[in-house]
């Protein structure tokens, strides 16, 4: 049996510097609190656990005083920085800089264009689309499909960004909708925030869910772009199986297989699938 694992798969760059800022902290002291999990995904959240990373969440983080607090890559909206003066709170930025940048052009567009609308591509509710809500007062409309349209005034000036995370495709199908139904004359600007080395992970991991037998997906249940890239493998292998942990592999699915392939999201360390690779090969050689 052929085992592979995607050499392309595992953390992005904005998960991999949260994550080394996170040890070099912990390094030199016993604790250190996180607001939010460090990354969707519970093994590597646990693991990081066992050396003293602390996962809070906001409620926690307003009754903190003179503390180190370490922000994640999702970025963060201004009340949070704010908070954190008040209470003596020191904090340590791993705010990915591509969400950094967008969340800088959503505020410069605001506060250029007082009266125009602006509209978020994402995922209502998620981590980076709070940050991104934050900067203009949380006054932006959150688009997620083609139903969440009927949300904009097609009348007014409409500036459309995205989440770093969401996919190229369903942004430019958006930005299609829109032109087609903006009225004449109505100024429609619109900015492809995508971050690439997530997006080009559909086009590479469905070349690689294509060479083998069997696909086996190692992600978190609350990653967004778990969720995203599954579905690519699951198009075009009917055999794509989801998995969080080796304990989930069935081996049912796996042992009469010729090829498997192991790939993840950008929030699925390569130690996991490392380790999934380990249990399918304890599993067929028990």
């Amino acid at each position: 049996m052929i085992i592979e694992i995607d050499e392309q798969s595992g953390f992005c760059n904005g998960v991999v510097r949260a994550i080394q800022k996170a040890e070099q902290e912990l390094a030199n002291n016993k604790s250190l609190y996180c607001l939010g999990d460090i990354v969707h995904n519970s093994q590597e959240v646990q693991r990081l656990q066992n050396i003293g990373l602390q996962t809070i969440d906001n409620k926690q983080f307003k009754e903190l005083k003179n503390v180190k607090v370490l922000l994640r890559a999702h970025g963060e909206p201004p009340e949070t920085y704010r908070i954190a003066e008040q209470n003596g709170i020191q904090i340590i930025d791993a705010s990915c800089r591509v969400v950094l940048a967008l969340q800088q052009k959503i505020k410069s567009a605001h506060e250029n264009f007082p009266n125009a609308q602006i509209v978020i591509f994402g995922k209502s509710g998620h981590a980076e689309v709070l940050g991104l809500e934050g900067q203009i007062d949380y006054s932006a409309i959150i688009v997620e499909n083609e139903d969440d349209l009927e949300k904009i005034d097609f009348s007014r000036q409409i500036f459309l960004f995205s989440q770093t995370t969401m996919p190229l495709d369903g942004f430019e199908k958006i930005v299609n909708i829109i032109q087609l139904r903006v009225e004449k004359g109505v100024d429609f600007r619109y900015y492809d925030t995508i971050c690439r080395q997530v997006s080009n992970r559909i086009s590479e991991i469905k070349k690689f869910a294509q060479r083998f037998d069997t696909v086996i997906f190692v992600g978190g249940n609350q990653s967004s772009n778990g969720k995203v890239l599954y579905e690519v493998c699951r198009s075009v292998n009917k055999n794509a199986i989801f998995v969080s942990a080796p304990e989930d592999i069935d081996l049912k699915k796996v042992k009469s297989s010729k090829s498997i392939g192991i790939c993840g999201a950008t929030s699925t360390p390569v130690w996991l699938m490392e380790n999934v690779k380990k249990q399918i090969l304890t599993m067929i050689n028990f």
